[in-house]
């Protein structure tokens, strides 16, 4: 209304009179002159403010793209950049002798990589080396995949890489010790041989739950562009003294697409039984393809089964395609779950991860929560009971 007011109001008329003889004219021209100087210096510097805040504001909105694209290890989080160092690089002499000369007695496990050896560096520190121990395209790029991803990404929730070694020859990779192994071989003990590890308690399930979640969410949701890590399963989160999880094995991690539900064309692998169907039938790769795989893990915990054993009765071979309908039925989801958690859990807890499970392992993957929306929903039942436990030792069975 204002602005209409303005513009329909006559102007005021405005008479001018020049005064008689040149010296009048020679006046008016220096006055017309000095407007137009003026007005012209208003609107360049009116332009230059304009074209300067453009200038701003186009920087403001690609800084953050450029400093991702600098670093992944910028963007982690609080507690994690705190003590960031980068790899060390080793002789495979100082490895060697840090293995007593990979000495049978030093083997700690076995994996696709090679074997993994337990050693003492030159500082003192407690190691775990793997070995390459067989040559070709592959196991080149899945050393040279680690040591970049390992290089770049720091969190607490995924496995230290402390160094490599990198010569022609030789390649190694040197980690954190995880003193109590992996998760596979709490879960599943065979009694075969006399290290007989404990199995764990419905609580310390639920903690390793969450670590691994929370190593997930960060390698998805917290670095641009996202990290897929693609063998996600029991065997590689490995376990410290205090039983926390970690994330290992990088090998066959893939960087994910930048955009909202972006996928990348790969050829399929991973572990049979672990694998999203979709990318399975498709090639396509998301990070929904480690949520399925996180779900089985949850599945895991939960039942004590393995994700395929086909020596199980008919119907029952195949976890997840076992457990799925059963998650949604009261009486038959106390029946499924590991017998040796009996009276460690309340039916709300027990329900609440059941829906969780369920919902990671859907067919459709745009059903599939976000990692981060896993980790909200596991927090309560974590810091629930750890607040409330008594002082335990963190893989008795009455936990």
């Amino acid at each position: 209304m204002r602005i209409a007011a303005v513009v329909s109001a006559p102007a005021p008329a405005i008479e001018y009179a020049p005064p008689q003889g040149s010296s009048g004219t020679h006046t008016i021209s220096h006055v017309v002159l000095a407007i137009i100087i003026v007005a012209s210096f208003v609107v360049l510097s009116t332009l230059m403010g304009f074209a300067y805040h453009l200038f701003k504001r186009r920087n403001s909105e690609e800084d953050p793209n450029h400093e991702f694209e600098k670093s992944a290890s910028q963007y982690m989080l609080p507690a994690v950049n705190s003590s960031v160092t980068e790899p060390q690089l080793f002789t495979y002499k100082q490895l060697q002798f840090a293995t007593n000369n990979f000495s049978p007695m030093n083997i700690i496990g076995h994996g696709g990589f090679g074997s993994v050896y337990r050693g003492v560096l030159p500082n003192g520190r407690l190691a775990a080396v793997k070995q390459l121990e067989w040559g070709g395209k592959q196991g080149i790029e899945e050393f040279q995949v680690e040591v970049d991803m390992l290089s770049r990404v720091h969190s607490p929730y995924l496995l230290e890489l402390i160094g490599y070694c990198g010569d022609q020859t030789h390649k190694l990779l040197v980690y954190d010790y995880m003193c109590n192994g992996s998760l596979q071989e709490h879960l599943y003990s065979d009694c075969t041989t006399d290290d007989v590890r404990p199995l764990l308690g419905w609580v310390t399930r639920m903690r390793i739950a969450l670590d691994a979640a929370r190593g997930l969410e960060y390698l998805h949701e917290l670095i641009n562009p996202p990290i897929i890590h693609r063998d996600f399963k029991c065997s590689n989160i490995l376990l410290n003294d205090k039983f926390n999880g970690k994330l290992s094995d990088f090998g066959l991690a893939k960087i994910g697409s930048d955009k909202v539900n972006g996928e990348v064309s790969t050829r399929v692998l991973g572990t049979h039984g672990y694998v999203a169907p979709e990318y399975v039938m498709t090639g396509h790769l998301t990070t929904k393809s480690d949520v399925y795989s996180f779900g089985v893990v949850l599945l895991e915990l939960l039942t004590g089964r393995t994700p395929v054993d086909m020596k199980r009765p008919p119907g029952e071979g195949v976890l997840v395609s076992w457990a799925l309908p059963r998650l949604t039925d009261r009486e038959k989801l106390v029946e499924m779950v590991d017998p040796t958690l009996d009276g460690q859990y309340s039916m709300k807890e027990l329900i609440q991860v059941a829906a969780i499970a369920a919902m990671c392992v859907q067919p459709e993957a745009d059903y599939r929560p976000l990692m981060t929306d896993v980790v909200q929903s596991l927090v309560p039942l974590v810091k629930q009971r750890t607040n409330s436990k008594t002082s335990r030792h963190p893989s008795h069975h009455s936990q």
